[in-house]
This record gives C-alpha cells, structure tokens and sequence, in this order.
C-alpha cells in the first residue's frame, strides 16, 4: 500500500499534468495567433476579423508557424505601393511598344543602305514639291509686278475693282507659297533627322543582336570543351551494360 507521502506525489503530479495540458491545449489545436493593441495574444481556428496592426501568424497542428500574415498597409503605404504598381505598368507598357517598334524597323531594313534610299526617296519628293512651289511662285511675282505697273499707269485715277482684286489675290497666294516653301524645307530638315534617327537605333539593336549571338555561340563553345562529368553509378551501370 502506498504510505501519504507518495500518494500526494501522484496527486500533484496529475494535477500539473493536467495544468500543463490546459496551458498548452489551445496552442495545440490554434490555426491563427496574434497579438491585439493591448499585447494580449489570442489563438483562434478562424482569422481575426480586423488584422491586428502586427500581422498574425498561421499554425499548424503541431503549433509551428507555417505562414506569416501582413499586418494591413496604410493609407500612405497603400498609396505608395499603387503609384509604384502603376509606374512598373507604364514602364513594362513602354518597353514592350518600344520593343515592338524594334521589331518593325529590323523587319522593314535588312541594310543601312535600305535605310538611306528610303531616305533619300522622301527627301526627293519633298524638292519636287519644293522646286514647283519655287516655280510657280516666280510666275506669281512675275504677275505681281505687271500687276503693280499696270496700276501705276492709272496715276492717280480709280483703279477698276477687276485689276485690284486680281493684285490681292496674287499677293495671297504668293504669301501662301512662301509659307508653303517654308514648311517643305522645315520638313526637309526632320526628314532628315528622322531617318538619322532610324539609322542610329537600327545600329544599337543589330549591335545587341551580334552581342547576343555571340555570347550564346561562346557558351556552346565552352559547353562543348568542357562536357559534364559522367557520375560514378551511371558510369559504372553503362559498363556493366556493355557486358
């Protein structure tokens, strides 16, 4: 029979166990854990209906953290991680129709001498243009100074309403010409800036294009000198294969 003193021993003994079983048992069957603005921790099989400003954290059965929830943003984090969402959106925007541009302007030159006939093309229908502007504006200053002579002939006297709307409209359209003359040569000069522009960017992507080939023809090379070791099982499994 056990005397009084061991009887108390398993009487304590089962009473912390039973403590310990209580103290632990939550933490045991907890699926989330956090901490509220008072520093008290809670454990619950559901999330925290408001996230508390410390995050939470996602336990397994074994009580071990497997997932780290976020505390929530704010509303200066929020907006700082939308503009920086947009900016990543319009800069993947602009390199994906710059580099569709690219592929335009390889499909459409294969040379840099494709490039200058296209130029030169257009450079030459712009002095076309510009040469029959020229043209017919030295017929209209020609016009202009009959009309200026014939008007001085009148001295003094009316002059008919039929010679001096002729001479404002020729003036008109003179002005127009001139104005017209301007705007060819202006186009003249973008032309050319332009297609300096297509040639110099048509350089830059053959030039990466070369780079790129390169790199790749280098590292087949150096795969090739220096071929994978064969492991010591696989070796020995093809030898005894050949057997």
């Amino acid at each position: 029979m056990m005397d009084t003193k061991q009887a108390m021993r398993l009487l304590l003994a089962g009473a912390a166990g039973f403590v310990a079983a209580a103290l632990f048992a939550p933490a045991l069957a907890a699926t989330y854990k956090w901490t509220d603005e008072q520093g008290e921790v809670h454990y619950s099989d559901k999330a925290p209906p408001d996230m508390p400003s410390k995050g939470a954290t996602v336990l397994d059965k074994q009580a071990r953290a497997v997932k780290k929830i976020e505390p929530p943003l704010s509303p200066e984090e929020t907006k700082a991680k939308a503009d920086q969402v947009e900016r990543e959106r319009a800069l993947a925007k602009t390199r994906d129709e710059q580099a569709r541009k690219d592929r335009a302007l390889m499909q459409s030159y294969t040379s840099e001498n494709e490039i200058d006939l296209a130029r030169n093309r257009a450079l030459a229908t712009i002095d076309t243009q510009i040469k029959s502007a020229q043209t017919y504006s030295a017929d209209l200053a020609r016009r202009q100074k009959e009309l200026g002579k014939r008007k001085e002939g009148y001295a003094g006297k009316p002059i008919p309403i039929e010679l001096e709307r002729e001479s404002t409209s020729v003036d008109e359209e003179l002005s127009r010409q001139m104005v017209l003359l301007r705007q060819k040569q202006e186009e003249m000069t973008m032309v050319t800036a332009k297609y300096d522009t297509i040639k110099q960017r048509w350089r830059e992507i053959l030039a990466d294009q070369e780079r790129t080939a390169a790199a790749a023809a280098a590292a087949e090379a150096a795969k090739a000198q220096n071929p994978q070791p064969v492991k010591a099982g696989a070796s020995k499994a093809a030898t005894t294969a050949n057997k």
